[in-house]
């Protein structure tokens, strides 16, 4: 059944899950969402997989309307958000009933935000992923941006629970980054000088920066330099490789990266500062920091066990429970005691 209708799109909106994986060999990219810790956790919120789609939007975010009654809940980017002309919080899930009417901001900090639907939006299913790829015009809703009248669908779901991420775990976006990197890949096609240049620069991310990849500029004009060139036989592209063209300035190559390329990669973002690219806008600072993989990985086992901890969520309370909390509070000797709870605040 129908479920909602796009209003206003915003500047870039599509749908998107974790990506079209097990097909780069063939030519076709992955895509899927940029930042996968926003997207996950949206998806936790409304009860669904984490692999479901979402929409994703860019800077500036979407007006809908529901056509039904569905759960949802937005992540990512500061975004003011307001249903019915209500303000709502981000990184919680709300109940929205037929008729009501979704509007998003300008993202205040960071720059993409995730909205999920209870059920996951209900679009064809291309080589094992809903993603919108948007140069092949493949996946996601018939393969391009989300415009004004677009209608879809979400896929049918029995959650009816509404909860909300843990405060203390929400990221920041910050307009200066570390980001962790680990040497590898042509990272012996550099010279020592070369190496040292790319550890020790702050770079600006460029405007010129979109879902394919991220381009840095050097503050110092400082170049990194080849041993002898910075061609090769092309060879895959990964999430986060680091490609270092002729013109010695870094390349950071995102989720709708190009399956192959022939320029050498000095090394690899790990996993777990993806997110933190995903969200960062044209100006923002960037600092490497050399990395090993045995923390790169221990720092995913990590994120992955806040986003599926039970204990990262708080769980909205019905009206009869708000009602006994409330009506159990007593006041004793300037605290408050909790009797519902048992607790002291």
């Amino acid at each position: 059944m129908e479920t909602f209708k796009i209003l206003n799109p915003g500047l870039l909106t599509t749908v998107q899950d974790l990506g079209r994986y097990g097909f780069q060999r063939y030519g076709v990219s992955a895509s899927g969402v940029m930042d996968d810790f926003s997207a996950k956790v949206a998806n936790k919120l409304v009860g669904n997989n984490e692999n479901d789609a979402v929409l994703e939007t860019t800077l500036k975010g979407v007006e809908l309307e529901f056509l039904k009654d569905t759960i949802f809940a937005i992540t990512g980017g500061d975004c003011q958000s307001t249903l019915n002309g209500k303000n709502i919080d981000l990184w919680k899930s709300y109940k929205a009933t037929k008729g009501d009417i979704l509007k998003m901001g300008i993202c205040k900090s960071g720059l993409r935000n995730y909205l999920a639907f209870s059920g996951g939006i209900d679009v064809p299913l291309i080589m094992n992923s809903r993603s919108t790829n948007l140069k092949a015009k493949v996946g996601g809703y018939l393969g391009r941006k989300l415009m004004g009248g677009d209608v879809l669908k979400v896929f049918s779901n029995d959650n009816s629970s509404t909860l909300e991420f843990n405060r203390n775990l929400i990221p920041s976006y910050q307009k200066a980054l570390e980001i962790k990197v680990i040497l590898g890949q042509q990272s012996d096609e550099f010279t020592d000088e070369g190496i040292n240049t790319f550890f020790n620069e702050t770079y600006t991310i460029s405007q010129e920066s979109d879902r394919m990849g991220i381009r840095l500029a050097s503050d110092s004009g400082a170049t990194i330099k080849h041993k002898v060139s910075a061609d090769i036989i092309s060879d895959g592209i990964t999430f986060g490789a680091i490609q270092v063209p002729g013109s010695g300035q870094p390349i950071i190559m995102m989720a709708d990266r190009q399956t192959t390329g022939g320029y050498t990669k000095i090394g690899n973002v790990i996993s777990n500062d993806l997110s933190k690219l995903a969200q960062a806008t044209p100006g923002t600072k960037i600092k490497f920091i050399n990395y090993n993989l045995n923390d790169a990985i221990n720092e995913i086992k990590n994120t992955e066990n806040i986003i599926n901890n039970p204990n990262s969520y708080i769980q909205e309370l019905n009206s009869s429970e708000n009602f006994i909390k409330k009506f159990y509070k007593i006041k004793l000797n300037g605290k408050i005691f909790d009797l519902s709870l048992e607790r002291i605040e």
